[in-house]
């Protein structure tokens, strides 16, 4: 069992933004993601393939039923470090500004995948009933919720995190996007971006997350898997890419 303890924060996905897409790379929040540094050496999951297909991706997923009373959620799944929160950014920027909700947010040192209850109650209910949500944010450094985040209603809502696309999930989605890096590259690019001082919380999470999607995988649901190097779209469920609008 993994010593709760042993939890600094994951260090964000953002860190990796690259120019490919022209996205302004997002600032680090201490009080959310102590370990958020851009690190040399990170291949940013960005390309061309990527910045010329999110606007069709967008104009798909705008086309999807509702998922949850009038809004279509999308979850952004994958391993640590695989590029989940780049990716959310990039393509909420392509949805024309739809609200993103950070798991780190919800979830705490003591209960890293127990924020389930949480995010049903503060958030998928409102949106449910057709009302903005408003839910609590985990401070890693005070170690407590403390602030609030509003998550507007809108036609699509994106939730990135690991084990965003768990089963009780998904009866809620409208479409689950897998990040395609495998476990081993993924600790390795979050280990070179965060540094030695969260070498401990890495070899913790690397438990912790390999209990979790081997109890309860993510990626044989996905609808579609982006290459978290090449940023490449491909559908899962028929042979089909997006490689342009």
């Amino acid at each position: 069992m993994v010593d709760p303890d042993s939890f600094a924060k994951l260090g964000d996905d953002s860190a990796e933004v690259g120019a490919a897409v022209g996205a302004a790379q997002p600032q680090p929040d201490p009080a959310r993601r102590p370990g958020a540094t851009a690190a040399a050496g990170v291949r940013s999951c960005g390309s061309a393939d990527e910045a010329s297909a999110l606007p069709a991706l967008a104009r798909r997923l705008l086309a999807l039923p509702p998922s949850c009373g009038p809004v279509r959620v999308v979850a952004v799944d994958g391993h640590a470090g695989a590029g989940k929160t780049t990716f959310a950014a990039r393509l909420a920027t392509a949805l024309g500004g739809a609200p993103v909700l950070h798991l780190d947010d919800l979830a705490t040192h003591a209960e890293p995948f127990g924020w389930v209850g949480r995010l049903r109650e503060q958030v998928l209910d409102p949106l449910a009933a057709g009302r903005d949500a408003e839910h609590r944010v985990y401070d890693w450094t005070l170690r407590r919720f403390a602030g609030r985040r509003q998550v507007p209603l809108a036609p699509v809502v994106l939730i990135e995190g690991v084990g965003s696309g768990r089963r009780e999930l998904r009866p809620r989605l409208a479409q689950l996007i897998w990040m395609e890096l495998d476990a081993a590259a993924a600790r390795a690019r979050g280990e070179l971006r965060d540094g030695p001082e969260l070498a401990e919380f890495w070899a913790g999470w690397a438990a912790a997350e390999q209990a979790h999607f081997a109890a309860d995988p993510s990626r044989p649901y996905a609808d579609l898997r982006v290459d978290g190097l090449t940023g490449r779209i491909r559908f899962t469920t028929f042979d089909d890419s997006l490689s342009g609008p």
